[in-house]
């Protein structure tokens, strides 16, 4: 009885070292991979969501989340200290940061490298009819929102300007966010206000619901000049109708929203994302309208640091 009662003990003993063993096993196995994206009202976090979601039904073992964060700047740190596997970064800043430039000035980030563009980040100079102001030449002597201090859009507007001829010293400078351009506009509080994301974008509807606007363009020589000096803006058409009113088409420039990861990433788990998402293209366009615009065609297109070798495989396929 006893002997039996021994032998019912080491069964039980040795099922239970097999099961925690084949635990560990399928723990081990799990991919645990952290998606960068930005704040809950932007467009990130959804893109991000859905990716998190396609990789979690297309890899074996994946346990993909979408965290929000305080977007590009933020998302480069946390690739850097390892916080995240995967990140969205526009290519400026992705430009800025590999080069140790503008606000990465002396904190230089290596190893950044690209999954994929993804879509156009334009840059919009907005200012009511009112105004009476018809180009970028026309904002000397004028107060002018140029972004958040220290942000991607800052330097977009700095940038602009400059190919104008206009420096801030030529104008009253205001450092502010996309609500608090879009508020001061409508009170009347500055003339012009720079804007820098995807199109129809939510501050310049809040504008126009309001009041007539008027987008100025980005083009001739100061395009030119702008594509020449810096490797990541592209050429880009606002279509007439995209706000109210808007009764013509409007050139300017943009920035590239990418999927960033870095060089520590394994090459066949870079491979495998990168297949998910290009194979399930339709799962974004579900997840956000500039979802539909993300095409494999394009996915080379502003890439301003090098694409990871995982990514690059895929794209020769």
């Amino acid at each position: 009885m006893k002997s039996l009662w021994k032998k019912g003990l080491v069964l039980l003993l040795t099922v239970a070292l097999v099961a925690v063993v084949a635990g560990c096993g399928s723990k081990a196995d799990r991919k645990f991979l952290t998606i960068a994206t930005g704040g809950t009202a932007g467009t990130y976090y959804p893109l991000g969501g859905a990716i998190a979601e396609i990789l979690n039904s297309n890899i074996e073992g994946m346990n993909a989340t979408a965290a929000s964060t305080g977007a590009s700047v933020a998302n480069v740190n946390q690739l850097n200290s390892g916080d995240a596997d995967l990140a969205f970064i526009q290519n400026d800043i992705a430009y800025y940061a590999a080069n140790g430039i503008e606000m990465f000035e002396g904190n230089q980030v290596e190893g950044l490298r690209a999954i994929a563009s993804l879509y156009p980040e334009t840059c919009q100079v907005v200012t009511l009819k009112k105004t009476g102001i018809q180009s970028i030449a026309d904002l000397k002597g004028k107060t002018v929102a140029v972004g958040a201090a220290g942000s991607g859009v800052e330097a977009n507007a700095r940038q602009i300007l400059k190919a104008y001829g206009i420096t801030y010293d030529d104008i009253n400078v205001k450092y502010l966010s996309f609500a608090e351009a879009a508020n001061s506009l409508k009170d009347g509080n500055i003339d012009a206000a720079f804007l820098t994301a995807g199109f129809p974008t939510a501050a310049v509807q809040d504008i126009s619901a309001q009041h007539d606007i008027v987008l100025l363009p980005v083009e001739g020589k100061a395009q030119e000049s702008l594509l020449k000096e810096y490797p990541f803006y592209t050429k880009v058409v606002i279509p007439a109708g995209t706000y109210p009113k808007q009764d013509k088409d409007v050139e300017s420039i943009a920035v590239m929203a990418m999927l960033v990861a870095t060089d520590k990433m394994d090459e066949s788990l870079a491979y495998d994302i990168t297949k998910a998402i290009f194979n399930n293209l339709d799962r974004l366009a579900a997840a956000h309208p500039v979802g539909r615009t993300i095409t494999k065609e394009k996915a080379r297109e502003g890439l301003s640091i090098p694409m990871h070798k995982g990514a690059e495989k895929f794209f020769q396929e």
